[in-house]
């Protein structure tokens, strides 16, 4: 494969390639639709399945191309319809997607400034090696997580990880403090995100491509992260001291939402991009609620609860006595449907409202929102600081228990919730964080946060500053 050539007369062309997964497709669109505002070409690669799920959840005109901004495909490698798809993915992504995405690049007519890929895509690297192209990661996650995850090799030198065996998740040794990683200080090892507690290693998957993803970012010299310097400025400094360039530019809604009120046509309005349709009835639903008197229940795009787990949740909302919207998505439940006992049913429709979907966004900023019940991934938890809304903290996987302790510890917006939930507890934080001493403090606290997100998206705030650096640093690859 022979270098792209750039020619300096033309726009810059950016080529996204975000994760194949809801939140960080999202996000990445988000930013994609910013640096076309400010004049750059893109082109943005979808993976087949999901292109034609986004098809079908926002229209046959949805994707259409626009001047300046197009989008691409790329073969998923694996069968639709793959048990455990989206691990069949994840596989794949390290094995099938080089070639197809280099013979994309070689088809397009504009030439490529530089790719811009998910840390989650290590091929990008490789890719824009072969092409002699610039490369940018963008980390969708906290500059905590990121640096919990970029730090991976320090934490095995020292024997930190992997866990040894099964053991280590129940004696104790989780609450080991480290004090190798800068700007993580007093961060125990159940703090970091979740990859590190394979007990099947060699064999775990994710763990393996977290290490190859982690491997292929620690070559990338530009790093964007979905964050802002006033809520982890610790951390974005320990970055800044290895990565010669960081640039944090969130939260990405407020930033948007300035071009938004200029565009009139539907198709740069991105609000709900997503890969499934959206329930109007939900917001509906929540305008005849007092203010800050409902709480809203969502685990995300990709989590999976057993349906003992999520009877213990209904019982627990509906004990509460306070008015609830729970999204339950179709595939929510592990290898069943999530069919609920007619008693219980009966109580949710007294009070509760389920959807199969909803606009987290346009949810969370309701006004009758007062709390949000979350499994702490960090597209949910920037969302709910932006609309300055105080959260009980569920964590699974991945970056989630990082989230979750930043919130809990060093935000004073959350609660958490036990691992082994019980009705009992979610009862119990649900009327603290609705109608509690402790829930009116962290909303308050929220509240702060928002307004300093707001000053951090205005005109000269530090996110504003930096999607303006970023775009002129792409330019400049543009006249080299």
């Amino acid at each position: 494969m022979g270098t792209v050539v750039v020619n300096a007369e033309r726009k810059p062309h950016a080529v996204f390639v975000p994760y194949p997964a809801q939140s960080h497709i999202k996000c990445m669109l988000k930013l994609a639709r910013l640096l076309h505002h400010k004049g750059l070409h893109i082109t943005f690669v979808n993976t087949e399945v999901n292109h034609k799920q986004l098809l079908k959840s926002g229209g046959s005109n949805s994707l259409d191309d626009e001047p300046g901004f197009q989008f691409k495909t790329i073969p998923d490698g694996v069968p639709e319809g793959t048990p455990n798809f989206m691990y069949a993915v994840s596989a794949s992504i390290l094995i099938n997607f080089l070639d197809p995405f280099l013979d994309l690049i070689r088809r397009l007519e504009t030439p490529v400034t530089c790719i811009i890929g998910d840390g989650m895509m290590p091929f990008t690297v490789d890719a824009a090696e072969k092409l002699k192209v610039p490369i940018m990661h963008f980390w969708t996650f906290s500059a905590c997580a990121f640096m919990g995850y970029y730090e991976a090799p320090t934490l095995i030198e020292k024997g930190l990880i992997p866990l040894k065996d099964e053991s280590c998740m129940t004696n104790g040794y989780l609450n080991t403090v480290i004090d190798c990683i800068p700007g993580l200080e007093g961060f125990r090892l159940k703090d970091i995100p979740a990859y590190i507690r394979p007990t099947r290693y060699p064999n775990d998957a994710d763990y393996n491509y977290v290490i190859q993803s982690i491997k292929a970012t620690r070559k990338v010299p530009n790093i964007i992260l979905h964050t802002f310097e006033e809520l982890e400025s610790k951390v974005i400094k320990a970055l800044q001291l290895t990565i010669p360039r960081v640039y944090t530019i969130g939260p990405l809604e407020l930033l948007l939402n300035p071009i938004q009120l200029e565009e009139e046509t539907k198709k740069l309005d991105i609000k709900g991009y997503s890969l499934w349709k959206e329930e109007d009835g939900c917001l509906k639903w929540l305008q005849s609620k007092e203010p800050h008197s409902v709480i809203y229940v969502n685990f995300g795009s990709l989590i999976s609860v057993s349906l003992e787990q999520l009877l213990e949740f209904g019982w627990g909302l509906a004990n509460s006595n306070h008015n609830f919207l729970w999204v339950i998505r179709p595939d929510l439940v592990i290898g069943e449907s999530a069919s609920l006992p007619p008693e219980l049913q009966e109580l949710i429709n007294e009070r509760g409202f389920i959807a199969s979907w909803c606009s987290q966004e346009e949810v969370l900023k309701h006004p009758s929102v007062g709390g949000f019940l979350t499994h702490c991934g960090w597209g949910s938890t920037i969302e709910s600081l932006t609309a300055g809304v105080p959260m009980l903290c569920w964590p699974y996987l991945w970056d989630q228990p990082t989230n979750c302790r930043q919130m809990c510890k060093e935000w004073e917006v959350g609660m958490e919730i036990d691992s082994n939930v019980n009705r009992d507890q979610v009862e119990r934080l649900t009327r603290e964080l609705i109608g509690g001493e402790k829930g009116k403090r962290m909303r308050s606290k929220a509240i702060e946060w928002k307004k300093k997100i707001e000053i951090a998206t205005g005109p000269k705030g530090s996110s504003s500053l930096n999607i303006e650096k970023l775009a002129n640093d792409i330019n400049m690859f543009s006249t080299k």
